[in-house]
């Protein structure tokens, strides 16, 4: 199915969207749950304003992105890198250095 310059709101519930694409395609506002987007790649995309709860990022590789006033809470984060350095050997210095004041 094609749709090309057309302005809906779609509401597809257990369906098989798998293999879609979009380009140039205005997703503000919509919401997610229980949804399988693995394997899928996001090219000069906005995310701003997002939240993002119970997500499975394991995996996952960000380059070239806007992070700025970003925050990640209650989050598993073993073997997670920023710039090749550990998330959780930097929080362990950031940790003892506190503790040492």
């Amino acid at each position: 199915m094609k749709i090309h310059q057309e302005k809906h709101c779609l509401k597809a519930t257990k369906s098989d969207l798998s293999g879609s694409s979009f380009h140039d395609v205005n997703l503000s506002g919509c919401s997610f749950d229980d949804v399988n987007l693995s394997g899928c790649g996001f090219n000069d995309v906005n995310l701003s304003g997002g939240r993002y709860e119970n997500v499975n990022l394991a995996g996952m590789h960000i380059n070239d992105a806007n992070l700025a006033g970003a925050s990640i809470s209650q989050c598993r984060l073993d073997g997670m890198t920023i710039n090749g350095i550990e998330v959780t050997e930097l929080l362990a210095a950031h940790n003892a250095a506190q503790e040492a004041k």
